[in-house]
């Protein structure tokens, strides 16, 4: 069973279903192998994925640091681009999040009536990737192979703000040839945060390193997570480290399969 909050069934068939991949800026610049290995896993289970051109930031960065009048125009953008959609996934529980949990306040402190109206008609059609697999496809298998010693880190934003449960765990359970082991103090933030990480540079740098020690710990070959923030967080520090500790994204190994491996 999931520990987190269901998102609203669809009515339709996967096959009717206008679906749109919300890539988010960060991977769009830093990590595109996260979104297109998104396109490659929904498609192997029958979703046609339509990538509108004219998306951009979801605002985060700015209201994350106090800006949130100043990520009013993004908002206004994000519905307009992902209105017309019956879903919209997006490999990140981050800007997921910023979108579901953040818009909202948003479009009220404006004062708009229209664009509160919008996006709460937007934004609980907007889902972080394990959740649109379990809940919207009900699929858990989804066909990958994997076979390596995997770790998984729960990011903050995913098990805090979406509350997705077990889901990315129960998706990687059934990954065909993974050793999946558990990650001591999963549950601890990584210490990013975003601009956190600039402005309490060392005591991130020290959360960061506790995780590090356990990702370590595990003996595992590759970490993963929900969320490229993070990952390059960590990541960052087990390359300092020369740990020889892999980061993957959720999406990527979901949509590994044998011939891959080969």
């Amino acid at each position: 069973m999931s520990t987190g909050t269901s998102r609203p069934a669809l009515d339709a068939p996967v096959s009717q279903l206008r679906v749109a991949l919300f890539a988010t800026c960060f991977n769009d610049t830093m990590w595109p192998e996260t979104p297109k290995a998104t396109v490659r896993l929904l498609e192997r289970l029958g979703v046609t994925v339509e990538f509108p051109t004219e998306q951009t930031c979801c605002g985060q960065m700015l209201t994350n640091t106090g800006y949130g009048r100043d990520a009013l125009p993004l908002v206004r953008r994000f519905v307009d681009v992902f209105g017309e959609y019956d879903a919209v996934v997006a490999p990140s529980g981050s800007c997921v999040g910023s979108v579901r949990e953040q818009h909202p306040g948003i479009a009220e402190h404006a004062s708009d009536g229209a664009l509160a109206g919008r996006v709460a008609e937007v934004a609980p059609k907007v889902y972080e990737l394990s959740e649109f697999l379990v809940d919207v496809l009900g699929v858990v298998d989804v066909g990958a192979y994997f076979p390596h010693r995997v770790t998984y880190h729960p990011t903050c934003h995913s098990l805090r703000m979406l509350r997705v449960g077990d889901r990315p765990l129960r998706l990687l359970r059934a990954v065909r040839g993974i050793d999946l082991v558990e990650l001591p103090e999963a549950q601890e933030c990584c210490g990013f945060g975003g601009t956190f990480a600039v402005k309490n540079a060392d005591v991130s740098i020290a959360m960061g390193s506790d995780k590090a020690r356990h990702v370590v710990e595990t003996g595992a070959e590759v970490l993963v997570a929900g969320d490229n923030s993070c990952l390059a967080h960590i990541g960052g520090i087990l390359g300092r480290q020369r740990s020889g500790v892999r980061r993957m994204h959720l999406a990527e190994i979901l949509a590994s399969t044998e011939e891959d491996q080969s």
